[in-house]
Order: C-alpha cells, then structure tokens, then sequence
C-alpha cells in the first residue's frame, strides 16, 4: 500500500516534463537496444557501417584505374597469370595425357587422413570408388572439348561426390572435398563425364573441378561467345539477388544471383510489355541460360525487379563503392570454398571487385604471389618496422595477404587500421593479459594489428604481400 502522506509532500510533475522523461527513457531504451554485444576489439556499433569510413575519405581520393583501364588491366592478367584463363580458348581437342593429367591435379588421394562426419576414417576403398568414378579408363587418344554455360550456382568438388570430408581436426565447417564454386552466366569448357554421368570436370575463368551435371547448359561455342559479347549487361551488385517469381518456369523464377554474377539485357527490339503474365514496366529483362531436358542451353528471359540491388553496368570503381560493397556481405557466415551458400576470403574480394570488372585467381596464395597490381612484398626477414611503414600508407581496398588468407583494407580509427574479412578464427591478446581464441566465422570488421595467429604469431608477423589493384605490375617497397 502506498504512503499517502509521503506522496503529498511531493510536487506533481508537469505534462510537459511528464512527457520530456518519456521521450528520454525512449531514448535511452532504443540505444540499448542497439549496442553491440561482440567478440571482436576495438570496434564499435559506429564501425560497422559502411557510411562511417565513407565519411573518413578525403574528397580528392581516387583509384588507381579508370573504368577503361580494366579492359586493359584482365587483358594483361589472361596474358601473363596461369591461374587465369579463357575457357573458350580451349583446344577443341585433348590428348589422353593431356586430360589425364588435367583430371588427377585435381582429385588427388590427400596424403593425410580424411574423416566423415561421423567419424570413420576414409579408407583405401572409398578412395578407390570415388576415383573409379573419374571415368579415366574411357579416356580417348583423342577428346572433345565441349562448351557451356552455368544455368545456376553450382558448387566445384575435387572429387564428383557430394559427400562431406574432414581433415583430423573434425571441424565440420571445412569440408575438404569442396573446392569453389561457379555462378549463373559464367562459361565453362567441358573436358569429361564421370562414370555415373552425374558430374562434369569443367574449366572456368579461374578454376578446374568437378561440377553436377544438372547445372550446366551445354551449347555451341559460338552461341556462348555471341551471350558473352552483349555490351549491355546488367551486374548483380547485392550479396544475392533473386529473379522474380514466374509461375511453372523453375528455370527462370527465384534463381539466386550472387554479386558479381553479369546477365545481359535484352535488346529495345527484344523486351515485351508484358511477360509471364505481368508487365515489365518494373523490371530489367535479362538473357538467362537454361538447361533443356537433354542438357542443352536455352537463353530465356528472367525478370529482375528495377528495387533489386542491380546495376546497368560496371559499378565506378571508388573508394566509396569498394567500402559499399564488402559491407553488403557484412554478418555472412564463412563458407569455405563457397560452401554454405556464402564465400570465403578469396571469394568475398573476388565478388566485390568482380562489380567493378576486374578479374582475379581464385586462391590466395594464386591472388598473393601473382605479380599483377602494385605489390608491396615482404620476405622473412622484414621487420614489424618496415610493414608498418606499409601499412600506414594504404589506399582503401588495398589487399593484405597473410599464408591462406586475405583481408581488405576500410581505414583507420586513432591510428588503428582496420580491415573487413570473411575468416573463422579470431585470436588476440586482453589488456588484462589473457590471450583470447574464439571465432568470427563469417564477414567481419576487426582491427588488423591487434589479430593473432596464435600467441606468438600477430598477422603482422605472417603478412608476405599488400597489394594495391593497378593496371601496370609494380614490385618493391
């Protein structure tokens, strides 16, 4: 029960305080309600968002290409990287050698135990059947090269088997048959079938592995080059962007495109008002590769919605739209190989710079020690001195290479740099002392400098390359 006679003594609080603590409270409430509970040092709610470090850039800053200049710069990258090709400059024909050994650098016996995730270790004769469904003994003295498109993101696999392997450490997250992946649009060389006829060995831009069956569109090669030529294209520049929806055409309705897929548009003279029972008037209509009954390619159209996050071309490569786009991936769960239906390292930069048209390798060590761009290397012997040098000196986007790993650089707070990744592990040291192991596992924002290996090791102490992407190779400090 209340005490009436304290509650006399006290003054009645007016309407407009009333209301003022009312407000306040709210206030207070929806910024708790905000706060960041995190893992991660030294970055706070603010740092997570794109528009903080674009408020950070100078206005005069710029980039180091021009849009005319990417041509330039994947022409030069064909020309001079192995890990980078045109897959429909493949000979029409390989020697049995010749695809043999594409076929066994490739699906290779790993010389460590393998693991299901039950446990059971691999043994010789699951080995066996996965080889024997390489199909090496119908390998011909001679062998067609065949062309296709990717009718939808389709995963590559060192072996042709979805089955799940794990080194000894079971970490499930890793799946070690998985290899990458390959995306709507793309073109692929088709070098052979496996025994079951469920699985392609195929070559894209960057990559040799198998893929299903189910998700290439085999076509002449001529056909493939005339989709591929289309000058008006739009680019997927979301982390994942869906067709709409069309009732009975599977092919064609909620198909998922990952950043940095490139689709091209139809013609004035091709677009229709109306199209799978609904008008056009709020969509982009975009040549989509399909896949017939018997394997064969059918460009149809798809529908994208004009709200989608697409764009009519390359997007301007700016500090400000690199920044943009890696943070469309923020919170996404790592996926190694691109498994998960996300990316990891190599795959998060590839997509965001693949907005801008610019090609690169698919592995970090290929991305790293390949002497394209402007590359500031380091040997054993350099010292936390002369990296530091470097790395108060970088340009956003700017691509630091540690063993197996590669982080993209946003800015610095304070004097701190500060890098956004998609990586699994996370370890630093406490101000009180105690050295902390957890885990990010999926696209973060983190400090770069206060990043450990393990306790010894900083990834300061690991980076052997910082790489700047420029038209002309440039080598040295």
């Amino acid at each position: 029960m209340l005490n009436n006679s304290k509650q006399k003594n006290k003054k009645p609080i007016s309407l407009e305080k009333g209301l003022g603590l009312i407000i306040l409270l709210f206030t207070l409430s929806a910024f708790s309600s905000l706060a960041v509970s995190s893992n991660v040092p030294d970055i706070t709610s603010k740092q997570l968002n794109a528009e903080y470090w674009q408020k950070k850039l100078e206005s005069n800053e710029v980039m180091a290409m021009k849009s005319e200049e990417i041509s330039a710069f994947n022409q030069e990258l064909f020309a001079s990287n192995p890990h980078i090709v045109d897959p429909l400059t493949s000979p029409s024909k390989l020697s049995k050698a010749e695809l043999i050994e594409k076929i066994k650098s490739i699906s290779r016996i790993p010389s460590s135990p393998r693991f299901y995730a039950n446990g059971s270790q691999l043994s010789k004769q699951n080995f066996e059947n996965y080889t024997a469904n390489l199909n090496i003994e119908e390998v011909a003295a001679k062998n067609t090269v065949r062309f296709g498109l990717v009718s939808k993101r389709s995963a590559l696999r060192t072996f042709p088997t979805l089955d799940k392997v794990f080194n000894k450490a079971m970490d499930l997250d890793l799946d070690r048959f998985q290899e990458t992946a390959v995306f709507p649009g793309e073109a692929v060389a088709i070098l052979h079938s496996s025994k079951d006829g469920n699985w392609l060995l195929v070559q894209n831009y960057n990559y040799l592995a198998w893929v299903q069956q189910n998700d290439i569109a085999i076509g002449d090669k001529e056909q493939i080059e005339d989709y591929l030529a289309r000058k008006d294209f739009l680019m997927i520049t979301g982390s994942k962007v869906l067709t709409s929806y069309v009732p009975n055409k599977v092919a064609v309705s909620e198909l998922q495109l990952d950043m940095g897929v490139k689709l091209p548009l139809l013609s004035a003279a091709e677009q229709q008002d109306e199209l799978y029972g609904q008008s056009t008037s709020g969509s982009y209509q975009v040549k989509l590769p399909t896949r017939n009954q018997d394997g064969s390619l059918s460009i149809q159209t798809a529908l994208i919605g004009r709200t989608q996050d697409v764009n009519q071309g390359y997007l301007n490569y700016t500090p400000q739209k690199v920044i943009e786009q890696g943070f469309k991936f923020l919170g996404e769960r790592y996926g190694w190989g691109h498994d998960y239906n996300g990316r990891d390292c190599t795959g998060f930069v590839g997509e965001i710079y693949k907005t801008f048209g610019i090609l690169m390798p698919r592995n970090s060590g290929q991305q790293g020690k390949g002497t394209y761009g402007t590359n500031f290397r380091f040997d054993k012997n350099a010292t936390t001195v002369t990296k530091l040098n470097v790395i108060n000196k970088m340009q956003i986007g700017d691509l630091i290479y540690i063993p197996g790993h590669v982080m993209m650089y946003l800015g610095e707070k304070e004097g701190k740099p500060t890098v956004i990744h998609d990586v699994k592990g996370l370890a630093y040291w406490k101000p009180n002392g105690e050295f902390y192991k957890g885990s990010l596992n999926a696209v973060s924002v983190t400090p770069l400098i206060k990043l450990h290996l393990n306790e010894t090791t900083s990834y300061v102490d690991r980076i052997y390359n910082i790489k700047r992407l420029t038209l002309n190779s440039v080598e040295g400090l």
